[in-house]
Parts: structure tokens; C-alpha cells; sequence
């Protein structure tokens, strides 16, 4: 059994849409932590990080909203990541939109680092967040995780729990995704990461898409970062996220990823963000992703 944190990241300043800030009380209302003692673990709910508001800060850079408020925020979940690793205990990180993965992952890494070993990440979205200041159609951050956690993007967002490239894409999977920018497809194809579309999950079945996604992951390193963005469900599954796309994961396609992931071992982090309850229905999106979490910490059917 674990000993697990959570850690709540009420942020929405990379989203283009309010709302994702009370995600980690949804989660918690759902009652994430019970649900999980339940299954033998200990868990410690640490409460949220401070973070800012937007209407109190200033837009500096259209193509980088906020900036400086997300890195701060980001370098702070590091830090509190970081600590956690050390302490031996298990980081359950709850957003906030998905800019937060830089500063969970810059944490997880930073921490393997220190010991000269590599982390493998599975990336469950709808989205690829892999756009760039350069390319982002909107500005917002949270369209742009992955390609910073790669080592591409801003250099105050690259900064975040050191100067150093956070993941080597022979070891990242994106899985779920079905709607991209032009731009950002380019970048993803030439960025050496895997991807699983829902195509692929269409065509291939999502346990065979799963088998091969933890191989590459799990594969020549020494723990496993999940990031699942509940908009990776299909809507009709989830409806209470912060960016919706249709055609997304069913409700048994999400759990046997996480199910199955749960069968390796190596889980040694996970962060779930994008529960928007402004859009949700009877808070069914947070209780979705508890039930989601505890599939990937050891719950089963029988």
C-alpha cells in the first residue's frame, strides 16, 4: 500500500476558460481521499497551493498569458513535489488546468535526476499540448505542457525546478488524442514521442494500444508519471471538463488504461486535472476521475 499526498492546484490562468480552479474541491467532494483508504493506502490531503487570480494580475504577452504567475506557480508544485519524492511518499497531484504537469513533472524529474535515472510518462488527453509560443493559436499555457516538460517553449516556463529537459521522448505516450492544431501536429510528428489517437484506439483496441504505450514508457526507466486530462473521456462520459472534444475515451476504455497501468508496478506519480464543475453535471466528471485514480492505484473488480 501507498502513502499519498495530495496536493490541490486550483490554477486556471493557462486555460482560456474559468472554471478548472475548483477542480481539486470536486475531487475532494467526490471524496478522493476516502475512496483511497478504502484500498489500504495512508493519505495525507496537504489542502491547495496559493495561486493567483487573474482578475488581479495583467496579461504582459498575448502569446504567453500570464507567464510569470504560471512559472511561479509551477516552480511551487516542484518544490512541493520534490519533498514529497523524498519523504517516500506518493505525489497525487489535483488541478487546475493542465499547465500544472510542468511543474509535477519538473518535480518528478528533478528527483530521478538526483539518483541519474530517467522517468517514462504516459500523457492521457484529448489534446496534444505541444504548442509553442511560437505556434499557439490562443496563448494559453495550458496548450503547452508537454512541449516545455520536452524542453521546447518559454525560457521561464523551461526554468521550472531547473535548467535542465525534463523528459526524453523515447519514453513519453500520448494517448487519446483526436484534436490537434495544423501547427502543433507538425511539431508533435517531428518531436519523438508516441501517440496513440483515438483512431488508433478505434483500430487497434485500447489494450494492445495499452500493452505497447507501457512498454515504451516503463521501458529502460525507473518510475512512471501519469497525467490524465479528464478530456481525454468522451463528454458524454465526462461533460464537466475544461476543454471538450467529442469521440473520446469510453468509460471502460479509461479504466482499463488506468488498470492496467496499475499492473506494472511502476506508477510512482499521478496528476489528474481539467474537471471543470461549471460545465459538470451533478459533479459526475470528479467523481469519474476518483474512480479513475483508484483503478490506477490498485482497485479491481475482483
Amino acid at each position: 500500500m501507498r502513502d499519498i499526498k495530495l496536493i490541490g492546484v486550483p490554477l486556471d490562468l493557462g486555460a482560456g476558460r474559468r472554471g478548472v480552479d475548483m477542480g481539486p474541491s470536486a475531487a475532494r467532494l467526490a471524496g478522493l481521499a476516502d475512496h483511497l483508504r478504502q484500498l489500504g493506502h495512508q493519505v495525507a490531503d496537504v489542502g491547495n497551493l496559493d495561486v493567483p487570480e487573474p482578475e488581479t494580475h495583467q496579461i504582459a504577452d498575448p502569446r504567453l498569458r500570464y507567464l510569470a504567475e504560471i512559472a511561479a506557480t509551477c516552480s511551487q508544485l516542484a518544490e512541493a513535489v520534490g519533498t514529497t519524492l523524498d519523504e517516500g511518499k506518493f505525489p497525487l497531484v489535483l488541478g487546475g488546468d493542465h499547465s500544472i504537469a510542468m511543474g509535477t513533472i519538473a518535480g518528478v524529474a528533478a528527483f530521478h535526476r538526483q539518483k541519474n535515472h530517467e522517468i517514462g510518462v504516459i500523457w492521457i488527453d484529448a489534446h496534444g499540448d505541444m504548442n509553442t509560443p511560437e505556434i499557439t493559436p490562443s496563448g494559453n499555457i495550458h496548450g503547452m505542457p508537454l512541449a516545455v516538460c520536452l524542453g521546447q517553449g518559454a525560457p521561464a516556463l523551461l526554468a521550472i525546478g531547473g535548467e535542465f529537459r525534463k523528459l526524453n521522448p523515447r519514453h513519453v505516450v500520448l494517448i487519446g488524442a483526436r484534436s490537434l492544431d495544423q501547427r502543433e501536429r507538425d511539431f508533435i510528428s517531428q518531436s519523438g514521442i508516441t501517440v496513440f489517437s483515438m483512431a488508433d484506439i478505434d483500430r487497434l483496441g485500447i489494450y494492445k494500444v495499452m500493452t505497447e504505450a507501457l512498454r515504451i514508457a516503463t521501458q529502460e526507466t525507473h518510475a512512471l508519471h501519469v497525467s490524465l486530462d479528464m478530456d481525454s473521456l468522451d463528454p458524454s462520459v465526462a461533460p464537466g471538463v475544461g476543454t471538450p472534444a467529442l469521440g473520446g475515451l469510453t468509460y471502460r476504455e479509461a479504466h482499463t488504461i488506468m488498470e492496467m497501468i496499475a499492473d506494472t508496478g511502476c506508477l510512482g506519480s499521478l496528476e489528474i486535472v481539467e474537471i471543470n464543475p461549471i460545465l459538470d453535471v451533478k459533479n459526475t466528471t470528479a467523481e469519474i476521475a476518483v474512480g479513475l485514480a483508484t483503478s490506477g492505484l490498485g482497485k479491481r473488480i475482483i
